[in-house]
C-alpha cells in the first residue's frame, strides 16, 4: 500500500517544506490541513479546518480513509520565550486524533514535531549536548503533555509515534517575520543605513558559547527518515544541521555581507530599538527596490531577542539520528549565506 500523508499546519515554515518533500521527492499523496488558504502551487491537497474545534476536525478528516502518516507541526498561536499554552496545544493534537483514527484504519505513524524548548533552553541554561532521554525540567511545557498523549494513544491504537527536535529552523520562506535569516539581514541592513556597527543585541557570554540552527529542508528529510524507519518508532530524535558555532565567529562574516561594519557584544533589546525603524527600511526598500516595504513583514524582532538573549550553550547530541541512518549534515555559515542569496534574488533583502 502506497504511503499517504496528513501533514497538520501545511502552510507553515516545516510542515511546507515537508509536504514538498513527501510529495515532490518520495511521491507520496500529502493532505495538508491548515485554516489559511495555502498560495497556489503548494504540493498537497488542501483541507480547511480549524484544530480548536472538535466538531470541525471530524468533518475535515471524515474522508480520509487512505491516510497512513500523519505529521503534526501545528502550535496554537504564542510569544517569545515564556510558556506556552499547555491546554491549547494539547486540545489541537487530541482533537487530529480523536478525527483521524476511526477513519485512517491503515494508519501506521502519527510524527510530531517538538523543539529545544523540551530541554528548557526558555528558562536557561541546560545539560549539554542535550540527549533526548535526559530529565524533564520542571512543567509546564506543553511538548510533555503532547508526547504523553501521543504515547498512550499509539499503545493503545496499535500505530507507532515519534517526535523530532530542531532549533532554531531556518529557510528561504518570504512571508514569514519569525525567522532567524530576514531578521539578521534586516538588522545588518538597518545598521548600514545608519552607519554605524552592527553590534551583537546580546551579552558577551552569549557572544562567545556555542549554539546551533537546523536548516528546513535537511528538517524535513529528517522527519521522512525518522517515521519510516524501523528504528525509529516510538522515540524522540534531535535533528540539528550536524554542527555548532559561536556567534562571535559569523557576526564578521553576516555583516560583511550586508555591507555593515562588525560590531562589539551590547545587550540591548531589538524590539525596542527597532520600533521607530519603518521609515528607514522603507528607504532601503525604495533605494534597492525591495517587494516588501512593511519592516514588521520582514522581522519579528522579539523573535531574535529570544535567540540572541540565550547566554549558554545550545547544543543537541545528534547521535540517535546517526545510528538510524540519516546521515545528512550542513555547514551553518554555508546555509545562512545561501539562504540570504535567496532572499536578496527574491528582492526581499537589499
Amino acid at each position: 500500500m502506497s504511503n499517504v500523508a496528513l501533514v497538520i499546519g501545511a502552510t507553515g515554515a516545516t510542515a511546507r517544506r515537508l509536504s514538498d518533500h513527501l510529495a515532490g521527492d518520495l511521491g507520496w499523496k500529502v493532505y495538508g490541513a491548515c485554516r489559511s488558504t495555502p498560495p497556489v502551487g503548494t504540493s498537497f491537497i488542501h483541507v480547511a479546518v480549524d484544530l480548536m474545534d472538535s466538531a470541525a476536525a471530524r468533518a475535515a478528516f471524515n474522508g480520509l480513509h487512505d491516510v497512513t502518516h500523519v505529521y503534526y507541526a501545528a502550535r496554537a498561536p504564542h510569544g517569545e520565550g515564556g510558556n506556552e499554552s499547555v491546554p491549547n496545544n494539547v486540545d489541537m493534537l487530541r482533537n487530529v486524533l480523536d478525527a483521524i483514527e476511526p477513519v485512517a484504519k491503515a494508519l501506521k505513524h502519527v510524527h510530531l514535531v517538538e523543539g529545544g524548548k523540551w530541554y528548557g533552553m526558555h528558562i536557561g541554561a541546560y545539560q549539554t549536548p542535550a540527549r533526548e532521554d535526559q530529565p524533564r525540567h520542571l512543567p509546564p511545557n506543553f511538548y510533555y503533555d503532547q508526547q504523553d498523549l501521543l504515547s498512550a494513544r499509539a499503545s493503545a491504537g496499535g500505530w507507532d509515534w515519534s517526535a523530532s527536535r530542531p532549533n532554531v529552523v531556518c529557510d528561504f520562506d518570504p512571508g514569514r517575520p519569525r525567522n532567524l535569516v530576514p531578521v539578521l539581514g534586516a538588522y545588518a541592513a538597518i545598521c548600514r543605513a545608519f552607519d554605524v556597527p552592527m553590534d551583537f543585541p546580546g551579552t558577551p557570554a552569549g557572544f562567545s558559547t556555542l549554539t546551533e540552527v537546523t536548516d528546513g529542508t535537511l528538517l524535513a528529510h529528517g522527519i521522512a527518515h525518522i517515521s519510516t524507519s524501523e528504528g525509529g518508532a516510538n522515540c524522540a530524535v534531535n535533528v540539528t544541521n550536524g554542527d555548532a558555532f559561536r556567534w562571535q565567529t559569523y557576526w564578521p562574516v553576516i555583516a560583511k555581507r550586508f555591507g555593515a561594519t562588525p560590531g562589539i557584544p551590547r545587550p540591548f533589546r531589538l524590539d525596542v530599538w527597532m520600533a521607530d525603524k519603518q521609515e528607514a527600511w522603507a528607504e532601503i526598500a525604495r533605494k534597492h527596490n525591495l517587494k516588501e516595504p512593511q519592516l514588521d513583514r520582514v522581522a519579528n524582532w522579539s523573535f531574535g531577542d529570544f535567540v540572541f538573549g540565550q547566554d549558554f550553550d545550545v547544543i543537541s547530541d545528534t547521535g540517535r539520528l546517526r545510528r538510524l541512518g540519516f546521515c545528512e549534515s550542513l555547514d551553518s555559515e554555508k546555509m545562512f549565506l545561501d539562504l540570504f542569496t535567496a532572499y536578496q534574488d527574491a528582492n526581499l533583502l537589499p
